[in-house]
């Protein structure tokens, strides 16, 4: 297939991803090649096209994972695909003002909210195993709700890291599904615009310097001009969790 042939074409009416009947939707497979055409072309185009371009391709197979840090890329997806599931990880170990986050924002936006809610454990797994924490935790959790899914998107943005900054907007994930990045070009001054137009909720900890929000135990505030995920891990080699491995 070439580019030519993938080429969107929006409507302006939101995307219906309801339960579809038995055998009615199957979602578009994409082979790398495609997947290399469309990201040189997702390039140049709006986030809000993405996402659209993902929702008719993918339909209910696709789920939107959100950190809670703020509301933009649920914003702009529900805005297209206004049932589209959105994923949140309750690890035992977020900060109060995250959880209330997650309500603030299932409220405004009427979420099709899935909450993947890690087991109690008898030792703080973060004490006891820090680099194998987020694998139990988070990237265990993130599988069992992408299990049949064909595709998935994050607020991705290549601008927060130098880990980050190549990532593409459309790629394969390390479960072999499609990954949407629509966020990927987007600057911190692109985010911090579209808050204020929108009046996107945000977490209340990104005022106290918290530009990117993990676990408790494993986040603290950044100072200005310093790297916005520096303070994830701090003091340590660790600079991703796992969810965002190729």
């Amino acid at each position: 297939m070439s580019a030519a042939q993938n080429t969107i074409e929006v409507s302006s009416e939101p995307v219906s991803l309801g339960e579809p009947a038995p055998g009615f939707f199957q979602p578009r497979h994409i082979d790398d090649d495609q997947l290399a055409e469309l990201n040189e072309q997702f390039e140049t185009m709006a986030a809000s096209q993405v996402i659209a371009w993902a929702a008719e391709t993918f339909g209910p197979a696709l789920s939107l994972a959100a950190s809670m840090t703020d509301a933009v890329l649920i914003d702009l997806a529900t805005k297209v695909a206004p049932a589209i599931e959105v994923v949140f990880i309750d690890t035992g170990y977020h900060f109060p003002e995250t959880l209330e986050t997650v309500e603030t924002v299932r409220r405004r936006y009427g979420l099709n909210l899935r909450m993947m809610t890690v087991p109690h454990h008898a030792e703080a797994l973060w004490e006891k195993d820090p680099e194998n924490c987020c694998s139990a935790v988070k990237v265990g959790q993130l599988d069992r709700a992408l299990a049949g899914k064909a595709a998935w998107m994050s607020g991705l943005r290549r601008d927060e890291a130098e880990t980050r900054a190549s990532a593409p907007i459309v790629g394969r994930d390390m479960r072999g599904l499609v990954k949407v990045n629509p966020l990927a070009t987007w600057t911190s001054d692109d985010v911090q615009g579209y808050i204020e137009e929108h009046d996107v909720p945000v977490n209340p900890l990104t005022l106290r310097g918290y530009p990117s929000i993990g676990c408790m135990p494993c986040t603290k505030p950044v100072a200005e001009g310093e790297d916005p995920r520096s303070g994830r891990w701090a003091g340590r080699e660790k600079t991703e969790c796992g969810l965002h491995l190729a």
